[in-house]
């Protein structure tokens, strides 16, 4: 897919195909995309976990879900958790000297390369921010010490997801040009 159309395309979605699950050949070509997002110092703070064993997709979900949040995640079939890494000292050490989170930068751009690469092998996602942090590490067996930082829903969307009118700033509210 062209990269212009692929960028106006991806969506997140609430509405998966619960009745599709998703091939291990597609996650896997993602976590291999994913690998090539760029980090400071080339640091990769991050590790990915993906989740497709149903029982602990359904746990997933879940741990996504509280204060009416989240329900579409029930229809998931597959789960992307983010963990932050140590960062490395030269990156740990420049974010601290100019008082910047690289690794949460670094997280971010991760998990920009997963849902492009996700919809230009035909899946749908949703990035989730909340969650339950403390359960999701239980379920994986993640060190109580590390942060989850994101979660994304994976699946196909569901046939009446159609695509959305995206409203973006202006140009000229977007960019400056000196």
């Amino acid at each position: 897919m062209q990269f212009e159309t692929l960028v106006k395309q991806r969506q997140s979605c609430r509405n998966f195909d619960e009745t599709k699950a998703v091939e291990r050949e597609k996650l896997e070509y993602i976590a291999s995309l994913a690998r090539y997002a760029p980090s400071a110092c080339n640091s990769q703070p991050y590790a990915v976990s993906v989740v497709t064993e149903e029982n602990l997709v359904k746990d997933i979900a879940k741990s996504t879900q509280g204060m009416g949040m989240n329900k579409h995640c029930s229809k998931a079939r597959a789960f992307i958790v983010i963990n932050e890494e140590f960062a490395g000292l030269l990156a740990k050490t420049g974010g601290r000297l100019k008082d910047q989170d690289f690794a949460s930068v670094d997280i971010g751009l991760l998990c920009a390369h997963i849902a492009l690469a996700a919809a230009d092998c035909g899946l749908s996602t949703c990035i989730i921010g909340w969650f339950d942090e403390k359960r999701i590490k239980e379920l994986l067996g993640i060190d109580e010490k590390k942060r989850v930082r994101l979660v994304l829903a994976a699946g196909y969307a569901a046939e009446d997801d159609v695509l959305r009118e995206k409203k973006r700033k202006e140009m000229d509210k977007f960019v400056k040009f000196y």
